[in-house]
């Protein structure tokens, strides 16, 4: 049966192969097409049809993302234009539940990326890592070789920090290509992330995912926040501690922004 966001007109099924058959239950929220999963259905989704989703992406959508699609009509496309927009924030899975969707719960991409290491091993999957500095990628390799020694870590590319040439990016896409990788983990940071698994779906071999802080979170850059505040939808607030110049304007904004639009205006 489908679910949407209209309505629930089916049950959440935890089985694997229903997950193939069916359509991806999926909540409204900012009118991004948020998928109403947890950690668990995304796994099986995953492990049983990552062939056939190579060359798509994965958006991990959180509440700054959602109001910047609310407010930027392209931007809107691209997190509705991938394989599935996964609730990352814990607001849009509290409010998934709140419209019905009792087993929506948060699903991260620093959970969704240990997940996917802890059977690359006996699954097979080979790793490719775009996007940080070069610096935050050598301590992600010597994290990944003594937490996942068996890993097939692929390839590491750090690009620079301004737009790429025609032929640049053509090279990277070859690059990436011949390292045939089954994920292509992307942490350039949102919205610029999205916009470049965007404009390369069906370019590159291999699964994107958008990660955000991931890479700096394998590096030791920055800290997860702890389970408690984790499951109190309170990581920003450990986020904010730990880079304040950098994210106290951003939340802010959007998380009044976000309160404004989906809870009084019902967006």
């Amino acid at each position: 049966m489908k679910q949407t966001s209209s309505g629930i007109t089916g049950t959440f099924s935890e089985n694997t192969n229903e997950h193939l058959m069916l359509d991806v239950p999926t909540c409204k929220i900012l009118g991004v097409d948020v998928a109403a999963v947890n950690m668990s259905w995304l796994c099986s989704y995953i492990e049983n049809g990552l062939n056939r989703l190579s060359g798509n992406y994965l958006c991990f959508t959180n509440v700054f993302t959602a109001v910047t699609a609310f407010e930027n009509p392209d931007y809107l496309q691209v997190q509705n234009g991938g394989a599935l927009a996964l609730p990352d924030g814990g607001p849009l899975s509290f409010v998934g539940r709140r419209r019905g969707y009792k087993k929506m719960a948060r699903t991260t991409g620093p959970d969704f990326l240990h997940a996917m290491l802890q059977i690359s091993t006996q699954k097979g999957y080979r790793h490719f890592f775009y996007g940080s500095t070069h610096d935050t990628l050598e301590k992600m390799r010597k994290k990944l070789v003594t937490d996942y020694p068996d890993v097939a870590v692929v390839g590491m590319y750090a690009p620079p920090f301004r737009d790429l040439t025609a032929d640049e990016d053509f090279a990277i896409e070859e690059m990436i290509n011949r390292a045939k990788p089954d994920f292509i983990w992307v942490g350039l940071g949102a919205p610029k992330q999205e916009n470049w698994m965007a404009a390369h779906k069906g370019k590159l071999n291999g699964l994107m995912v958008g990660v955000g802080a991931a890479f700096d979170y394998f590096a030791g850059n920055i800290t997860r926040a702890p389970l408690w505040m984790q499951n109190h939808s309170l990581e920003w607030l450990h986020r904010l501690r730990q880079e304040p110049k950098r994210l106290w304007s951003r939340y802010l904004t959007t998380n009044y922004k976000f309160i404004r639009y989906v809870i009084f205006q019902k967006k």
